[in-house]
């Protein structure tokens, strides 16, 4: 013992001393351990990404302090409770927990993400179930509205608002309202919302009911709306029907705005309806008494009318004289004229025109009017005018296979035939002879005021050159002629003045046996002269022919001798004759050269 020294002893003091039995507060370890086991059992237990509830505590502007039984509070930012501006100190609220301690040691919170996390189980529940919610319409957006539920923002296509088309989505915005969670994408956490959804079921109801009373000729009350270029349709509470265009006034309409708003109220008649009475047409003009009901009855045929075009069409006008009273103005009673022309020749749309009731049905509400006869008829006193034998000038109009027609004046038109165009030439087509808008001088051949026809002729103008040629082409005279072309089989020549003879094919032998060509110039005699039918058939065959019962040839003056000896003897026998010819040459030679002037 005395061995040890002092360090020793103080060391085995130091070891033997109870250091746990020595506290500041005045308790023992085992004390303070049984007290903090207490104090355990008092706090919640918490778990980290989980729901919990907690108690409002207290509200600042910028804060709100959430009591969750745990050891330190939750804080929440007050604008996660923009929501529910009713939040007061003591409510219950649910608190998602992020962190049970940050940094600082602080316990992080939300309540957000909170109503997010119980939102989407709540509106899977919702979809499954069918329930009805509430929610609050936070603001419009593109083809709709953002509405609130639950804490998601979901969609209500604006299709989905209501039954009826909804033009202002602003009325909506900043309201509670009730829907149904039609369509969830878990994937891009999108929730679509409807609000017709629940209206539509009411609104079938309605529907049937509104559908099992119809009847023609029922009077209903109804909404318009929507309005077409067609029609205008009607809401009669749940039940659409149409009004087209023509049922809305007895008058012409133009667009069914000039007659109807969008939402206004009007009565409207049940007009027809189909078998399932889907579609239902609906009248308006047939709640006022039709327009001809009222018409004067002291209007008759031959009075005169005024009134405003309100159509036009290419065959004619309609004019309305009075509201829904129209009348037909056909485009061949504007003028005198017949000349084939369209209505917008004579009026445009609006014009105030003043006619003549030339028909008038009431009992078929039709009557037709007529322009023309405020203006003198032309064909009254046409053949003082326009006598027989009278020379005018006249524009070509228009042709036919078999003339041409030419105006002399508005309204009075006349016909040149064919045949009375030309004296020599053989007119196939008049187009040949002359064009549309051509001047032709012409000659009053015949009138006929009561069918309205005139016939004139061009050829008239001159003298009729086959009343010479009768001469001077007589049957058995001999004429130098070109063989102009071949036609059906025979040859067609071209004689002295610009007349053409034909040749048969049988005729066209020369006298080497040889049948004549094309652009031969030959000796022809004339074995057939038609004045009326204008015709002069040629042989060459018997120029060279000798035959006893040949008659007596006639020379052309100056015909050149010829050294056939048959050519000699025509020439010799033409010889006794060609003092009687010599007149009738002189008069074509001066026929020939009126012609060249005029050509």
């Amino acid at each position: 013992m005395a061995k040890n020294t002092k360090k020793e002893i103080a060391n085995q003091g130091s070891a033997d001393f109870d250091w746990e039995a020595l506290s500041l507060d005045g308790y023992t370890q085992i004390q303070r351990s049984e007290m903090s086991d207490q104090y355990e059992k008092t706090l919640t237990s918490i778990n980290e990404k989980e729901v919990i509830q907690g108690v409002v505590e207290s509200i600042t502007k910028k804060e709100v302090i959430i009591n969750i039984g745990y050891k330190s509070e939750g804080v929440v930012p007050a604008n996660e409770f923009r929501y529910n501006p009713d939040l007061k100190v003591g409510d219950t609220v649910d608190i998602y927990v992020e962190t049970q301690e940050d940094k600082t040691g602080q316990l992080v919170v939300s309540h957000k993400t909170a109503r997010m996390h119980s939102a989407w189980i709540r509106v899977n529940d919702v979809l499954r179930t069918g329930e009805i919610i509430t929610g609050f319409v936070k603001c419009r957006t593109k083809g709709g509205l953002i509405v609130d539920v639950f804490g998601i923002e979901a969609f209500l296509p604006g299709s989905q608002i209501d039954v009826k088309p909804i033009r202002d989505y602003d009325i909506y915005v900043g309201k509670n309202m009730e829907f149904k969670v039609v369509k969830i994408n878990e994937e891009f956490r999108n929730v679509v919302v409807s609000h017709k959804a629940l209206i539509e079921a009411e609104i079938e109801e309605q529907k049937k009911q509104i559908i099992s009373g119809l009847e023609k000729g029922q009077v209903l009350e109804g909404i318009v709306k929507n309005i077409t270029t067609y029609g205008v349709f009607i809401d009669l509470g749940g039940v659409d029907g149409l009004i087209h265009i023509t049922d809305l006034s007895w008058g012409r309409v133009n667009h069914p705005e000039e007659m109807l708003e969008l939402d206004a109220k009007i009565n409207v008649v049940i007009l027809d309806f189909d078998d399932d009475k889907k579609r239902i047409a609906l009248g308006l003009k047939q709640l006022q008494p039709h327009p001809w009901d009222s018409l004067d009855t002291n209007l008759n045929v031959g009075d005169k009318v005024s009134g405003k075009v309100v159509v036009l069409a290419d065959y004619g006008a309609f004019i309305e004289i009075a509201p829904g009273v129209e009348g037909l103005i056909h485009v061949s009673e504007m003028s005198w004229s017949q000349h084939l022309r369209s209505a917008q020749d004579f009026l445009k749309v609006g014009d105030t025109v003043e006619s003549v009731i030339l028909t008038l049905d009431r009992d078929e509400r039709k009557m037709s009017l007529g322009i023309k006869q405020l203006m003198p008829d032309p064909w009254n006193g046409i053949e003082d005018r326009y006598p027989v034998d009278s020379k005018h000038n006249a524009k070509v109009r228009n042709f036919t296979n078999f003339g041409v027609f030419v105006e002399l004046e508005e309204g009075v038109d006349g016909l040149i035939h064919i045949s009375d165009l030309s004296w020599q030439k053989k007119i196939k087509h008049p187009s040949e002879f002359c064009k549309v808008g051509d001047m032709l001088d012409v000659i009053v051949l015949e009138i006929d005021r009561d069918n309205r026809r005139i016939s004139l002729g061009h050829k008239q103008l001159e003298e009729n050159p086959w009343d010479v040629f009768e001469g001077t082409f007589a049957e058995g005279t001999v004429h130098q002629g070109t063989i102009t072309e071949m036609k059906d089989k025979s040859g067609i020549v071209a004689l002295p003045y610009g007349v053409e003879g034909i040749c048969p094919s049988k005729h066209l032998k020369k006298a080497d046996g040889s049948n004549a060509n094309v652009d031969e110039v030959l000796d022809f005699v004339v074995i057939e002269f038609n004045k009326e039918s204008r015709k002069i058939v040629l042989s060459h065959a018997r120029s060279h022919e000798v035959d006893k019962e040949v008659a007596p040839a006639k020379a052309v003056k100056g015909k050149k001798p010829s050294s056939n000896p048959t050519d000699d003897a025509v020439n010799a026998i033409n010889k006794g004759n060609e003092k009687s010819t010599l007149g009738d040459l002189d008069a074509l030679a001066g026929l020939k050269e009126k012609m060249d002037k005029e050509k």
